[in-house]
C-alpha cells in the first residue's frame, strides 16, 4: 500500500499518536520490568554507548538476566551472516541462544530454528522493543536514481523502527512511503528469506534484503563468516542501495547512554508521582466541598422551613384567639 508523502503523515499523526510522541523524543521504549515507571529508550540517530544494564531477575521477563545496551553507533553494522554484528556476547558463532542485548532488542529469527533462532520467536513478539516484526518495501522513482524495476530493497525489523526510517528513507532516499506489514520469517511463502539478506544492523535485529539477491552460503555459514555470495553488479554500484544502507546505519534505532536517561528518567517519575498526588488531593477537596454544600444546604432548609412552620402555627392560634374574642 503505498501513499503520498504528506497523507502518509496525516495517517500517521492520526492513527498512532504513541508512536508520534516517541518519535518526535527520537526513540522506541524498552520495558524490562513492570515493578517501576522506569523504562530505556532507543534513540533514533542516537549514539549509544555507556555501560550496559542487566534485565533484572524477578521481572518475570523472558531474557531476564541478560546484559543489553552499551553498544555505540559505529559498531552497528554485522555483515550478510545472520548473527554477525554483537560488540559483546557472541560467545559462540553457530547459535545466537543466549546472546545479550547491545542495542536493546533481540534478533530476528528465520525458520527451521537457523542457529537456534527460534529463542527469539513470534511467541514474543508481543514484548519486542519497537513491536511486532515487519518489513516495509523500498522503491523510489528513474526521477532520483536510476534503477530498475527489479532493484527493490525490503526492511525488516520492529514495527516501531520502521515507521521511523520510513520518514528518513523517504526524505533522504526518495522512497516511496509505504505502511510496514507484519511479516513471519518461517513461513513458507515468505516474500524475503535468509538468503535474499544482503547487509543485517544492530546485532542482527534489522536487516536489508532483495528478492534479486541470492547468498547461497547464508545457511552454511556461521555469525562470524566473511564469505558470501557477491552481489549482482547493479546493486552493488547503486547509489540507491547506497543512501538505503546508510540510512539504516545512521538512523536505526539503538538504546542510549544510561547518563542521557536518568535525568528524564527522574523528571518523568516526579511528574507520574506529583500529578497523583496532586490529583488525589483536588479530587477530595472537591468531595469535601460538595458534602459541605449539602450539609449547609441541609442546615439552611431546616432552619428556615422550622421557622416558615413556626410562624404558620402562631398565626393560626391567633386567628382562633380572635375569633373567639368576637363572638357575641
Amino acid at each position: 500500500m503505498y501513499l503520498p508523502w504528506s497523507l502518509f503523515i496525516i495517517q500517521l499523526l492520526a492513527t498512532s499518536p504513541t508512536s508520534v510522541v516517541l518519535a518526535l523524543h527520537g526513540g522506541v521504549r524498552v520495558t524490562t520490568t513492570f515493578f517501576n515507571f522506569r523504562a530505556r529508550v532507543m534513540d533514533h540517530w542516537g549514539r549509544g554507548g555507556g555501560a550496559w544494564a542487566k534485565i533484572p531477575k524477578d521481572s518475570k521477563h523472558p531474557f531476564e538476566g541478560r546484559d543489553f545496551g552499551g553498544a555505540k553507533r559505529y559498531e552497528i553494522r554485522g555483515t550478510r551472516a545472520f548473527g554477525s554484528g554483537y560488540p559483546y556476547g557472541a560467545t559462540s558463532q553457530s547459535t545466537i541462544a543466549r546472546r545479550p542485548f547491545p542495542f536493546g532488542v533481540w534478533p530476528l529469527y528465520w525458520n527451521q530454528n537457523f542457529m537456534d533462532a527460534d529463542e527469539y520467536g513470534s511467541q514474543f513478539d508481543a514484548i519486542r522493543p519497537g513491536g511486532f516484526i515487519a518489513s516495509v518495501p523500498l522503491r523510489t522513482t528513474t526521477g532520483h536514481f536510476n534503477v530498475t524495476d527489479e532493484e527493490v530493497y525490503y526492511a525488516i525489523g520492529d514495527r516501531e523502527s520502521l515507521l521511523f526510517l520510513m520518514v528518513s528513507y523517504a526524505t533522504w532516499c526518495h522512497v516511496t512511503p509505504a505502511w510496514p506489514t507484519r511479516f513471519n520469517p518461517s513461513a513458507p511463502n515468505a516474500t524475503i528469506k535468509l538468503e535474499n539478506v544482503i547487509q543485517y544492523f544492530r546485532a542482527s535485529s534489522f536487516a536489508l534484503a532483495s528478492p534479486a539477491y541470492t547468498n547461497v552460503l547464508a545457511r552454511t555459514s556461521t555469525s562470524d563468516t566473511k564469505e558470501s555470495t557477491p552481489l549482482p553488479e547493479f546493486m552493488e554500484y547503486s547509489p540507491f542501495r547506497k543512501c538505503v544502507d546508510g540510512v539504516a546505519e545512521n538512523a536505526l534505532a539503538i538504546v542510549n547512554m544510561i547518563s542521557d536517561f536518568t535525568p528524564l528518567e527522574k523528571f518523568v517519575d516526579s511528574l507520574i508521582i506529583g500529578g497523583i498526588f496532586i490529583c488525589g488531593a483536588m479530587i477530595a477537596l472537591l468531595m469535601g466541598g460538595f458534602l459541605l454544600l449539602v450539609e449547609l444546604r441541609i442546615m439552611f432548609q431546616n432552619w428556615f422551613y422550622g421557622d416558615v412552620e413556626t410562624i404558620m402555627r402562631v398565626q393560626e392560634r391567633r386567628r382562633q384567639e380572635l375569633r373567639y374574642e368576637n363572638h357575641p
